[in-house]
């Protein structure tokens, strides 16, 4: 009985020594902020202008974002000018050859700002965009369905361009999507089994011809995959050559479902008026190139 007042003494002296070390441990973290903040100021991921946060836009890059959160293709996402009445709608593209995927959403359209953040992730290794782009993807990816019930898939890259890069950006994107919406996720269910060539300013068949065969399952994908919904994240959508071919390889695997989403997707000015579905420009396998500043 002589211990219960010395052991509650005890643990109320151990409580009180710990909130103080608390306090002093998070004084400690503001003043090294602080310091480091000074001598390397948050930037804008966007213009690098001096900003009040880290991975927080300028007002001038945030307001040139283009959010694609209006109406759309129920099959491939791409913007649509107006709502249609009776529902769901696909674009007359996806009505004459439907994609392998169930709807491919992107946080923004491809742009000044949104190519910046994306190049440099991917070639200038500023890996924390992978979180600010991830924050701005998760509505687009509940808006897809019940998280809960969903594997999200990076788009792989080949062995030797992973070796010579030494990250997935994609990979780094899901990471962050599952942190932030409590998802699945699985870096290694869809291989790339074949080195292929920049797809850049390749006509739309020869974009086809050079990925296809590129994706292969994992030995046990489907025991992993079957009844799952499947999404496939990537940084960069603008031909959708790569998303297909991926999504063609996952639909193999026995998944109930199968839908893509990225950071930013290509869309046309002239969006009715040109043929806004075959893009001879970037896709998410851009040339390698190196970032500055």
């Amino acid at each position: 009985m002589l211990h219960k007042p010395l052991m509650a003494s005890a643990t109320g002296d151990v409580e009180e020594a710990g909130a103080a070390a608390g306090k002093l441990s998070g004084g400690l973290r503001a003043a090294v902020r602080a310091i480091v903040d000074y001598a390397l100021p948050p930037r804008c991921p966007g213009c690098g202008i001096i900003v009040g946060e880290d991975r927080q836009f300028c007002l001038g890059c945030w307001s040139s974002l283009h959010f694609l959160d209006g109406p759309c293709c129920s099959r491939c996402s791409i913007p649509l000018p107006a709502a249609l009445p009776g529902g769901p709608i696909a674009c007359g593209a996806c009505l004459a050859n439907p994609p392998p995927f169930e709807g491919a959403p992107a946080a923004v359209a491809y742009g000044r700002v949104a190519r910046t953040v994306a190049l440099r992730l991917k070639y200038g290794r500023r890996t924390g965009h992978a979180r600010l782009m991830a924050r701005l993807m998760a509505r687009q990816l509940a808006a897809l369905g019940e998280t809960g019930s969903m594997l999200l898939v990076p788009v792989p890259l080949h062995r030797w361009r992973l070796w010579s890069r030494g990250f997935n950006q994609a990979a780094l994107v899901a990471d962050e999507l599952a942190r932030l919406t409590g998802a699945a996720r699985d870096h290694h269910l869809l291989l790339r089994v074949k080195a292929t060539a920049s797809l850049r300013g390749k006509a739309r068949r020869e974009r086809e011809r050079i990925v296809a065969g590129a994706f292969a399952l994992a030995p046990d994908a489907s025991a992993r995959a079957a009844g799952r919904h499947l999404v496939l994240v990537d940084d960069v959508h603008a031909s959708g050559a790569t998303l297909r071919a991926a999504a063609r390889a996952l639909g193999r695997s026995g998944a109930a479902r199968v839908s893509a989403i990225s950071w930013a997707r290509v869309v046309p000015d002239a969006l009715m008026t040109g043929n806004i579905f075959d893009f001879a420009s970037l896709d998410s396998d851009m040339t390698d190139q190196q970032m500055t500043g």
